[in-house]
């Protein structure tokens, strides 16, 4: 017999869905964890420009009524970030230090208030040898980051919006420009 979601879970997959994120983001439900946390919802996303994918991500809200201690609440943001970026790129030894810093100015950036943020960032060089010597070499991002939301979880969905969109190279939306809720 299946769990009723509570009412406060429910509200917040309400606002989740209602989220404005940008026109390049497309986002879609997908299943969510089940043994993580009583109540999900998993959502995953391209950042698609002129038909070409620039980043991908999943970004999962967890809830526990009874909260966990490590959590430090009863909401949990899970999310995973990945996009390629220029070669050069891979030899930056603070690569990672300003993917970690993004994710932190995203959610600055719309006001999120949070707690028990952790996690790690990636970077994947792939050189190719043999009969593939001749392709190039190719530089990725993975960012994966879990954070205990203290205010509307849809504000943390915008904010992993952001970091997306950052982590493609899109520049920032202009002052005054609001992005526009997608249909799921």
């Amino acid at each position: 017999m299946a769990v009723e979601a509570p009412d406060e879970f429910l509200a917040a997959v309400t606002r989740l869905r209602q989220a404005g994120l940008r026109p390049e983001i497309l986002l879609q439900e997908v299943p969510a964890p089940q043994r993580i946390a009583p109540h999900a919802l998993a959502l995953s996303a391209e950042v698609v420009q002129e038909e070409e994918e620039l980043a991908t991500g999943r970004f999962v809200l967890l809830y526990d009524p009874s909260g966990q201690d490590a959590w430090e609440g009863t909401f949990r943001a899970v999310t995973f970030v990945r996009a390629a970026l220029e070669p050069e790129l891979g030899s930056d030894q603070l690569l990672a230090q300003v993917g970690w810093t993004w994710l932190q100015e995203a959610l600055q950036a719309v006001g999120a208030q949070y707690v028990a943020a952790g996690g790690t960032v990636t970077r994947v060089i792939s050189e190719s040898f043999g009969s593939l010597a001749g392709r190039n070499p190719s530089v990725e991002l993975e960012l994966r980051a879990s954070w205990s939301p203290l205010d509307d979880p849809a504000l943390h969905l915008q904010a992993w919006g952001q970091l997306l969109c950052t982590v493609a190279g899109l520049p920032p939306l202009p002052d005054g420009v609001a992005p526009l809720p997608h249909r799921r």
